[in-house]
């Protein structure tokens, strides 16, 4: 009895002098160990993605000793920050952003508590978004940009035409989902058009993984003609706001103008396509065509559930509408 009393004593003694030792621990010290130890291993997307969120959450909470960051904190943090505008004018941030933001928190501070600098793990809830129908490239519009690439005007530093160019980028987009970083980082090294495979690495894909992709004869018949001395397949030696803009142009000339449905004062961009609108494409067209396991394969997904995000789930659900059945009443009326 008096072991156990004395056992009890200690440990009341000990976990009074952890708490007390985690009060002493401060937001600045473990963010400078977690974007030297963590966020310097990530890609640079990632990275700026992650150092941003975590730059939003230190203007609007000020923390100042982790132990004084708690669920409360994380809550007040979103309430917040969807109130602040957006990048459009007139818009706020979505709820998609916020949740991009709170998935940085969340892990930045599950590693604050496996470093013990926290003694428990914050709650952090999400903020509800609207489901919204994704948009991808339609055939129709595929076919109108891929002949309205004879307008690109860059790249201009290569041996072939702008057009060669940007129409093989745009159907190896749409025929493998690959990522436009995954293009743009391609090698020649690791293309072989005989045996029609290609070779996304690590360092360039966000699964940070390499894999080798078989490749349809469409796409091998477009990246015959970028013939170059180049290391890349894709070179591209200006920003990368200066791409989107050229994909922009390229789309105008095409006559695409999409219905934007958000409420800001729109620009252009909002009436064109992105690049991932060709991935999404990809899965969409292929859907009903190919295993879902098969797919995410092709996707390089390691979720199923992510997978799913990319396809239109009215078209693999046509044919089931089409069969259901009809009351007779309606029947005969149609009749």
């Amino acid at each position: 009895m008096k072991a156990n009393k004395y056992r009890a004593k200690m440990e009341e003694e000990l976990n009074g002098g952890l708490y007390q030792e985690l009060l002493k621990k401060t937001w600045q010290d473990f963010r400078r160990e977690y974007e030297e130890k963590i966020l310097e291993a990530l890609a640079p997307r990632t990275r700026d993605e992650a150092i941003s969120a975590l730059v939003h959450f230190e203007r609007i909470i000020k923390p100042v000793r982790m132990g004084a960051i708690t669920a409360r904190s994380i809550d007040q943090y979103a309430a917040k920050r969807r109130k602040e505008p957006g990048k459009k004018k007139g818009d706020m941030v979505s709820p998609a952003t916020v949740n991009k933001e709170l998935r940085h928190i969340k892990a930045a501070l599950r590693l604050a508590f496996e470093w013990s600098y926290l003694a428990q793990l914050p709650r952090v809830r999400m903020q509800k978004a609207p489901t919204k129908l994704a948009t991808y490239v339609t055939g129709e519009h595929f076919a109108a940009i891929y002949q309205a690439c004879d307008k690109a005007t860059f790249p201009e530093d290569q041996r072939y035409e702008p057009a060669d160019w940007w129409r093989g980028l745009i159907v190896m987009g749409y025929m493998t989902g690959w990522r436009i970083s995954d293009m743009l980082g391609l090698r020649r090294e690791d293309l072989d058009l005989d045996s029609a495979f290609a070779i996304t690495r690590a360092r360039d894909n966000k699964a940070k993984r390499d894999e080798r992709v078989k490749l349809h004869p469409v796409v091998v018949d477009h990246l015959r003609r970028l013939v170059g001395f180049d290391v890349r397949v894709f070179p591209w030696n200006k920003n990368r706001r200066t791409l989107d803009t050229e994909f922009a142009w390229v789309q105008q000339n095409a006559g695409i103008h999409l219905a934007c449905q958000g409420q800001h004062e729109h620009t252009p961009s909002c009436h064109v396509y992105g690049f991932h609108d060709l991935r999404r494409a990809f899965a969409t067209m292929n859907a009903d065509k190919l295993t879902p396991d098969t797919l995410q394969a092709l996707m390089r997904h390691k979720s199923y559930q992510t997978t799913q995000v990319y396809i239109n789930m009215a078209r693999q659900m046509d044919g089931a509408v089409a069969g259901l059945h009809v009351p007779d009443v309606l029947s005969a009326k149609k009749g």
